[in-house]
């Protein structure tokens, strides 16, 4: 069985970070592992409250996955200081880790900033030139290029800025333009787009999580980059066209809208 690990913050309703992280893995058919950065209490309304694990905490998680049970991929979530990056990026280049995917968490879907000022530079600097892929949505890439998005040639542009900077493929997510739910691949010099139907859900709170996480599943299990990306979107219009309305702000997904085993009737 191919496995996957998480390097994300605990998100305590269960919707977004290590637990919608290891939901999605499971149901895309790896074997999900975590290394915990931080624990948050959070609901769907916002974070009330953020503990970070120590850099030392975080060294100890990542070496006894890899020590013991070697990841096909790592998907990267919440990091929310510099420290932990640094630590992040040590490690996994001294694993030669493969099929990175980092989701740059800066802001949670409540619009709780989960990404202190300077963790910004440490994660261009030395943990995205790692990545074999980056998944910013709109905001996110912005702050990561410099540059303001309102049109898909503006994404084209930032999507090259952000790749060409730190030499890996950008998956620039078009979920928070008005007009369309489409996705924007930029890889060796060279745009792909993944069209997207918009789907009229509010709820979706831990998308850009389970995104990444089911894409470095299907990289786990060798599917290719654009193979993995439409699986993955594929994946994740299942689980918001389930409609699962839970919570009194912007709910999770139902990661599990798809259960075929027996033993979840």
């Amino acid at each position: 069985m191919k496995t996957a690990l998480s390097i994300a913050g605990s998100d305590s309703c269960g919707g977004a970070g290590i637990q919608a992280d290891i939901k999605t893995m499971t149901m895309n058919g790896v074997y999900a592992m975590s290394a915990i950065t931080a624990l948050t209490a959070q609901n769907t309304t916002g974070v009330r409250s953020i503990l970070e694990s120590t850099p030392e905490f975080l060294k100890d998680q990542i070496d006894a996955v890899f020590e013991d049970i070697r990841p096909d991929a790592v998907k990267i979530g919440m990091v929310s200081s510099a420290e932990l990056i640094k630590v992040i990026a040590e490690r996994l280049a001294y694993y030669k880790a493969e099929n990175i995917v980092i989701d740059p968490v800066m802001v949670a879907t409540s619009g709780s900033e989960l990404m202190k000022t300077d963790a910004v530079s440490a994660l261009t600097g030395e943990l995205l030139p790692l990545a074999d892929l980056v998944t910013p949505n709109i905001p996110e890439a912005e702050v990561l290029s410099g540059m303001r998005i309102h049109t898909k040639e503006d994404m084209e542009r930032a999507a090259k800025a952000i790749g060409d900077a730190c030499g890996c493929a950008v998956l620039l997510k078009g979920g928070h333009s008005i007009h369309d739910a489409n996705d924007l691949l930029y890889v060796n010099g060279g745009c792909k787009w993944f069209g997207g139907k918009r789907i009229n859900n509010s709820n979706t709170h831990g998308t850009g999580c389970t995104l990444s996480s089911a894409i470095a599943s299907n990289l786990a299990k060798g599917y290719d980059l654009a193979d993995s990306i439409q699986r993955a979107k594929d994946y994740i219009s299942g689980a918001l066209a389930a409609m699962l309305d839970l919570g009194k702000g912007s709910g999770p997904l139902n990661h599990a809208f798809d259960r075929s085993s027996r033993f979840a009737q």
